[in-house]
């Protein structure tokens, strides 16, 4: 998710779009975010945290998908946009409570403070790599489809990890 954030406006670039269009696209993703941040708490409400995680993840390689194959319309792109980012604010409620959700309260802070680590790291590199592989790869629509499917696999990923759950919140 965090390429995609920076790579959006290449991608829609190079479908043609305005600079001003691209960027009012990324700003309906950002309006998107905070949509999905409201939403968050009944989500929660009614899925267990391996079911939230795994159809978040799901629903995010869905977006980066629907975002390397739909050429246009604008609008259809800026639905998109706001889709991703409503999945973006709900997993950054997800990441926020995860912890305590998924092994408890005991050990926290250094769980917290080792999912912040590598959530900060995976923010800084990720869209330098995401720029970086765009070339080889055949543009941005490539790059999305590569990430679409990088985020079919995190969710198979936490699908499996579920019979490793310790918290009886998931039970």
């Amino acid at each position: 998710m965090y390429a995609v954030v920076v790579a959006l406006v290449p991608l829609l670039l190079e479908r043609g779009l305005t600079t001003a269009q691209a960027a009012w696209a990324l700003g309906l993703g950002g309006a998107g975010q905070t949509l999905g941040r409201t939403l968050h708490a009944a989500l929660a409400r009614r899925t267990a945290v391996t079911t939230r995680t795994v159809a978040l993840i799901a629903l995010g390689g869905a977006t980066i998908a629907a975002l390397a194959i739909v050429p246009g319309p604008y609008a259809l792109l800026l639905m998109l946009s706001v889709a991703a980012g409503m999945v973006r604010g709900n997993l950054t409620q997800l990441k926020a409570t995860a912890i305590a959700d998924r092994w408890g309260t005991t050990h926290y802070g250094r769980l917290s403070g080792l999912l912040a680590a590598l959530a900060t790291a995976a923010s800084a590199f990720a869209p330098f790599v995401g720029a970086a592989l765009a070339s080889p790869l055949g543009g941005y629509p490539a790059l999305f489809a590569v990430l679409a499917l990088l985020s079919g696999i995190a969710a198979l990923i936490a699908v499996r990890s579920a019979s490793t759950n310790t918290h009886a919140a998931d039970r």
